[in-house]
């Protein structure tokens, strides 16, 4: 097969959706495949919308047999609250009670603006393709010019959209993922993958056809987790305390202010454990720090991106791993703090409950409930029994999620369009 995959961010970065489109394009080389990945050049997620933010060179590369080519983006007006604006009209114009899909087609384009990654989809210029599979829904413009290069050139096209769900009785998230054009490109795509029950039966109850929706979710490799150091970590960063940590990108919905607060106030009362968060942090948190007592800030270790080696080690190293979010379609990293037998501690949101068995493999709270998450923590910290249990509990699941079965799923689903596709091509040869 030939392959194009169409993500906004690929390796060097890490990232859940970052990490499930290298699994599979890697693999799929393995296999003799031929794949291709389109994406941006940028690095920090806000680079997105504010052009001071870093970013990488543009251009074309191969890593691990996978070619990648990096689009630039560019910045409407060059302000960094245009991309908000453009999103809150479309939004605005999705709620109306008349068809604005012709409007926001033309608007998602902007969201974010690669435009020579659009007029490279729009030309015939682009090598020819077998199936094209595009993630992220709500990088807009990039599933539209996959939508749109699907149809020109009468290829199969599949769509992981990572839908995040937000709490169940606040639409402040979701309704950013299934506006009328999505939906409209979703429902024109052969196949919709999701990564739990949860995200299916939403998108099914938005009109997206059941045959189209298949569950696979993502995994881990184990043998590639593995093998952490947790007293080289310690060592490393000096750190000889109990550890509550969290790894991934640091930002409001993703609970980190939340996680924060929290230890503040498990400080105040006493405890001992500090706060190691690895991951780029979004400048709403790295604000946040700054009004904490200097006390406290000494006990809040930021990271920052940190290399492979690290993150294994902090997984062996830390406590307690929690990511209250709820921004998640399912939370990647609580399988790989499981691998390593920690206890999580998750939201109330998203495709999150479907992961996490509450007061079984860890404690699922509301968003935003600092009270509730404070008590979490402390629970863990102060009774080993209870979370030396949950962790176990999580080490199965996390050994029954693995990147080999994911891979295989999605991989039958490549070749079953692939050969339908090729069947269509003979048939209308011998017509």
């Amino acid at each position: 097969m030939r392959v194009l995959h169409i993500n906004a961010r690929y390796y060097p970065y890490i990232g859940g959706s970052e990490i499930y489109c290298q699994e599979i394009s890697e693999r799929l080389v393995r296999d003799g495949h031929r794949v291709t990945v389109f994406t941006t050049d940028a690095w920090d997620l806000e680079y997105f919308w504010h052009p001071a933010r870093r970013h990488l060179a543009a251009g074309k590369d191969c890593h691990n047999g996978v070619e990648i080519e990096r689009f630039a983006v560019k910045h409407v007006l060059s302000s960094r609250f245009s991309f908000g604006a453009v999103r809150y009209l479309m939004q605005f114009l999705a709620s109306l009670p008349v068809n604005t899909k012709p409007v926001l087609f033309r608007l998602c384009s902007y969201l974010p603006w690669v435009p020579d990654l659009s007029q490279q989809l729009s030309t015939g210029l682009t090598a020819s393709y077998d199936i094209v599979h595009v993630m992220n829904i709500t990088f807009d413009s990039m599933v539209y010019a996959a939508y749109r290069f699907a149809g020109r050139c009468g290829i199969p096209w599949v769509i992981t959209p990572f839908v995040h769900l937000g709490e169940p009785d606040d639409k402040t998230v979701r309704q950013y993922y299934t506006m009328p054009h999505q939906i409209a490109m979703m429902r024109s795509s052969n196949r919709v993958i999701t990564q739990t029950d949860l995200e299916g039966d939403y998108l099914g109850a938005h009109g997206i056809p059941a045959d189209k929706i298949c569950k696979i979710g993502v995994g881990i490799t184990p043998h590639s987790l593995l093998g952490g150091c947790g007293s080289r970590f310690r060592e490393k960063y000096r750190l000889h305390m109990p550890l509550v940590f969290y790894i991934g990108m640091q930002a409001y919905d993703k609970g980190t202010i939340h996680l924060i607060q929290a230890m503040a106030q498990l400080w105040e009362q006493g405890s001992d454990a500090d706060l190691v968060l690895a991951g780029p942090a979004m400048s709403e948190v790295q604000s946040h720090l700054l009004t904490l007592p200097q006390a406290f800030r000494d006990r809040c270790h930021f990271l920052g991106f940190i290399s492979e080696e690290d993150k294994r080690d902090l997984l062996d190293a830390g406590d307690v791993f929690v990511m209250p979010s709820r921004t998640d379609s399912f939370g990647i990293v609580y399988l790989e703090a499981w691998l390593y037998k920690k206890p999580v501690i998750g939201a109330l949101a998203g495709g999150v409950p479907e992961v996490i068995r509450d007061n079984e493999e860890g404690y699922l709270v509301p968003f935003g409930n600092v009270p509730r998450l404070t008590e979490a923590i402390h629970k863990l910290l102060a009774d080993p029994d209870t979370a030396r249990r949950f962790g176990e509990k999580g080490y199965e699941k996390a050994l029954a999620h693995t990147w080999d079965s994911r891979y295989t799923a999605l991989k039958a689903i490549y070749d079953e369009l692939t050969c339908q596709e090729c069947r269509s091509s003979a048939d209308c040869q011998a017509q």
